[in-house]
């Protein structure tokens, strides 16, 4: 996510650039061949153009709304996994305590079983961001997204989860590396030990059965990210969304031929191209722009922040157990201001 005010005119052109060049040099050719060799028939009437082009706006418009809903509905999920994060700690921290306890314990070995769930938890947030981080075949995926990965810490290996050493006792690591969804496992673990503490007295009844309709909303919220992650902005209209920007595009330089043509105005035909490149880059950019924006976990720029979202979530619920040794928070990387 870009963490600035907004993209700089150079940022959004550099972006673009390589199509830039592309869409200047194929205008160019087409002007030239019109102009240098009189090939006058390359000029197409601009009205069945210009309605090839409104239908393409209005498709790419649909495109873009959708995909901006499936990036929304990805941070509002987050927004959810961040609230009941909090409210899961609070209560865990206060309602592990003695009062139906069958063989009472200090507080400290207390602090010790709270300490133990919430660095669970912490592990839990950090699994579902490697999870979701894992490139899929729909995916952006060429040599520039896999470095751009590689520099924001977003590529992921199966060595990743090596990370959760630090929030897991040893057991409870062999255990969850034996697994498939190894998030989806976490909260597992949660419930059994939670189960545990009530039949020890530790949990009162009525206050497990709050406490585990916070693991039923974690498995809510990660089966909705899950379900974004897993199944794609349809193929179909992606597809078809493409083939018609890229038609468009390829016609566009011969239309502006016909509206800059003219019997005393002949040089002006030269303004067809620079007419022509804005057109295309216009058109060619919301394309771009839907297409990074329908996979908000894919770990490139546009992204919904988890590993920022997750990194505040664990420093917040650790301040409310009063520790102090804290991790460092994410913050925006490179000229771009990303955070990812």
């Amino acid at each position: 996510m870009q963490a600035g005010r907004r993209y700089t005119l150079f940022q959004t052109l550099r972006w673009g650039s390589k199509y830039i060049f592309i869409f200047l040099l194929f205008d160019t050719l087409v002007t030239s061949l019109f102009y240098f060799l009189d090939w006058t028939w390359l000029s197409i009437l601009w009205q069945p153009i210009s309605l090839i082009g409104i239908a393409v706006a209005f498709y790419l418009g649909f495109k873009n709304n959708s995909s901006y809903e499936r990036l929304w509905e990805a941070r509002k999920i987050w927004g959810g996994i961040v609230n009941d994060s909090r409210s899961f700690t609070v209560v865990v921290r206060d309602f592990l305590n003695n009062d139906t306890a069958k063989e009472p314990k200090d507080e400290s070995t207390l602090n010790s079983i709270r300490r133990r769930i919430v660095n669970r938890h912490i592990a839990w947030l950090h699994a579902l961001t490697y999870q979701l981080r894992n490139v899929k075949d729909w995916e952006h995926n060429q040599k520039a997204d896999a470095e751009f990965r590689k520099i924001m810490g977003t590529h992921i290996t199966p060595e990743k989860f090596e990370e959760l050493k630090k929030y897991l006792s040893e057991e409870d690591f062999k255990y969850l590396m034996q697994k498939g969804n190894k998030a989806s496992h976490l909260l597992s673990m949660q419930s059994k030990e939670l189960i545990a503490l009530r039949q020890a007295g530790l949990l009162e009844h009525f206050r497990h059965l709050q406490i585990q309709e916070h693991i039923r909303t974690f498995y809510a919220l990660q089966g909705k990210s899950e379900r974004i992650k897993n199944f794609p902005f349809p193929r179909q209209y992606a597809t078809v969304n493409f083939f018609f920007a890229v038609i468009f595009i390829i016609l566009l330089p011969f239309g502006m031929l016909d509206v800059f043509t003219g019997e005393e105005t002949n040089c002006l035909i030269w303004l067809s191209i620079p007419f022509s490149v804005i057109g295309s880059w216009v058109f060619w950019t919301m394309e771009m722009i839907g297409d990074y924006s329908e996979n908000p976990f894919e770990g490139l720029y546009n992204d919904v922040p988890i590993n920022n979202i997750a990194r505040g979530i664990e420093i917040d619920i650790l301040q409310m157990l009063e520790e102090t040794d804290l991790p460092e928070p994410v913050v925006p990387i490179s000229e771009f201001k990303i955070v990812m």
